[in-house]
């Protein structure tokens, strides 16, 4: 299975983990309410998990331009 990590608002692929069996609670994701796992992880139609995270430059943003967080999208 492979882990895509990607930024939820700007797409960009952030990195991946690509083993044959990985244990997701090495990767805390067993830390995560149920809603936060809805939010931010599903399966692609290959089977491989996506997890949305944030790239360094939208968190830069979002520090800069903190009423961004009202938003579901701030990039245009």
């Amino acid at each position: 299975m492979t882990i895509y990590y990607d930024c939820r608002h700007c797409g960009q692929r952030i990195g991946k983990l690509d083993q044959k069996e990985i244990d997701v609670s090495l990767l805390g994701f067993d830390q995560l309410t149920n809603k936060d796992l809805t939010d931010m992880i599903y399966y692609d139609q290959d089977g491989n998990m996506r997890v949305k995270s944030i790239c360094e430059n939208c968190q830069r943003t979002l520090e800069q331009h903190p009423n961004y967080h009202e938003l579901d999208f701030f990039l245009q």
